[in-house]
């Protein structure tokens, strides 16, 4: 049988505009530091690591090998990267439990989206013969999505501004947030998106820590255990898509076991309004869910780390006892070209 592997903690930096005054290395530490804390784990004690981070924001090959300075790479540690949101990272560390390999797993995911522009650097994520040389940036593209939304009769200009609205007043209670409570809704940015609508541009980082079986138990009152992860792709042209529809995301939460059962919360990785849309109709979310508790993407979006910290504030929900059964969505690329979605459990009330 497969062993259950659970989340036990999940850490997080205060997301902020700019972090000049730290490196990557820097930014990452107290947070390496607080998730280790919270188990009573030493850094030799983790059985496996397993980052996310990309060398384009970063500006330079091979930037992720730096980070391990705020690791700790000996003795030598068993040590992975994916150039990837650091929820793909978990995914691996994850698939890494479930052999038995180990029985403990550290993820880290950082991202300094400040010192570029990132609406140019995102450009390379796209067909490098067809799309990219036309330099459509990112919110150009997730400004196509909203245009074909609104065309379908899916949603409008006004229901898209109150999901930035909700999304932000959850945030209040979010002392990591880059961005709380009300905001204007702003000019449009590209039409039909408003600055309201789109992810602030932010540096942060995320770390959580994953144990098998009893092993979990040990090191958390209430793991969060993961029922079920799986991720899919859509075809990279964006023109044999229907970009209403996230067929990727569906078949991923159906192989994760989401509509097996009902969840009651769920954090998506929306970082457009537009796309909480989508998502919402290709997950069967409906409004006794509780989506984006944490202000999602719209209250802080650091590149490379606010799909992994989905997860941590879904596992954190099920730690704390504010959920029993949650739902977590990750996306990458272009008009969610990405999409990795994960099912988490915590143990019946009553076994406590």
């Amino acid at each position: 049988m497969p062993r259950d592997v659970a989340i036990v903690a999940f850490a997080q930096t205060v997301h902020r505009r700019r972090t000049d005054d730290l490196s990557e290395v820097e930014m990452l530490m107290p947070v390496l530091h607080e998730v280790l804390d919270e188990t009573g784990l030493k850094a030799g004690d983790i059985g496996f690591t397993c980052s996310g981070s990309s060398d384009y924001l970063a500006g330079r090959a091979f930037s992720f090998t730096m980070a391990l300075d705020g690791v700790g790479a000996w003795p030598p540690i068993a040590e992975s990267h994916v150039e990837m949101d650091g929820a793909w990272a978990l995914y691996e560390a994850w698939v890494k439990l479930l052999t038995g390999e180990a029985d403990t797993a550290l993820v880290y995911a950082y991202g300094k989206s400040s010192p570029g522009p990132l609406r140019d650097v995102l450009t390379r994520q796209l067909d490098p013969y067809y799309v990219a040389p036309l330099w459509p940036d990112s919110v150009s593209l997730a400004a196509l999505q909203a245009q074909a939304l609104i065309d379908a009769g899916d949603t409008d200009e006004p229901r898209l501004a109150a999901i930035a609205a909700r999304s932000r007043a959850s945030a209040e209670d979010n002392p990591h947030a880059q961005l709380r409570g009300p905001r204007p809704r702003g000019d449009h940015l590209v039409h039909p998106l408003r600055t309201g609508d789109c992810p602030p541009i932010g540096d942060g980082a995320a770390a959580v820590v994953l144990a098998a079986g009893d092993r979990a138990r040990e090191l958390c009152d209430r793991p969060a255990w993961l029922r079920g992860i799986d991720h899919r792709i859509e075809p990279h042209g964006l023109g044999v898509r229907d970009l209403t529809d996230s067929p990727s995301t569906r078949l991923a939460a159906q192989r994760a076991g989401a509509f097996d059962r009902p969840v009651d919360t769920a954090e998506l990785h929306a970082p457009f309004t537009s796309q909480e849309v989508v998502l919402r109709k290709a997950l069967r979310l409906d409004d006794r869910v509780r989506v984006n508790p944490s202000g999602g993407a719209l209250a802080a979006n650091p590149v490379m780390a606010a799909g992994l910290i989905r997860l941590g504030e879904a596992a954190a929900a099920i730690h704390r006892g504010a959920s029993d059964r949650a739902l977590a969505h990750a996306t990458s690329g272009p008009c969610l070209q990405q999409n990795l979605v994960a099912v988490l459990e915590g143990e019946p009330r009553a076994a406590r």
